[in-house]
């Protein structure tokens, strides 16, 4: 028997009915196989829902590369930042909310050029593209990539030789 992750369940199918899935799942792990279209409806629907920080690593250093005060980094080290996610077609809404109940809203179209803001406040362009199920974007001092493995939200940033990657669960 083959395994295929739907919507917030798993789903157990026989050879016969896996012969014409578009998606396939290997590993625990979201991952998109050669028939699907790089970012289709599907995929991206596992991001959709309301999540809550379990795990950080690297959280310190990756904060004070960006120069955020120590003050702020403390408040924040053992906060469960919530991520909010909502989808329709390719068009995704992206909320962060940090302590302080300060929030960050992004909107954006895969493959196309979008208005972001970072939680500095500062303004700038990007494009988010959608590869292998994983969501991917470059920020003005990170690269940051989303994905969805093992039904957790996984959200990776790297600067550098700096890696954060906090892993989220559903609530």
């Amino acid at each position: 028997m083959q395994m295929r992750e739907v919507a917030r369940g798993v789903q157990y199918i026989n050879r016969e009915q896996s012969r014409s899935l578009y998606l396939a799942f290997p590993s625990a792990c979201l991952s998109v196989s050669a028939r699907t279209p790089p970012h289709t409806n599907t995929t991206k629907m596992a991001f959709a829902g309301r999540w809550e920080t379990e795990t950080q690593e690297g959280y310190d250093a990756f904060c004070k590369l960006l120069g955020i005060p120590d003050d702020i980094i403390e408040k924040g080290r053992d906060y469960k930042l919530i991520t909010e996610v909502t989808q329709d077609g390719d068009d995704f809404s992206w909320t962060q909310i940090y302590p302080t109940n300060a929030k960050v809203t992004n909107k954006f179209t895969i493959g196309k050029e979008c208005d972001m803001e970072t939680i500095g406040g500062k303004k700038f362009k990007a494009t988010v593209s959608m590869e292998g199920g994983k969501l991917s974007v470059t920020f003005p001092n990170y690269h940051h990539t989303s994905e969805i493995c093992g039904g957790k939200l996984v959200e990776t940033s790297k600067a550098g030789s700096v890696v954060l990657k906090r892993t989220s669960k559903k609530i």
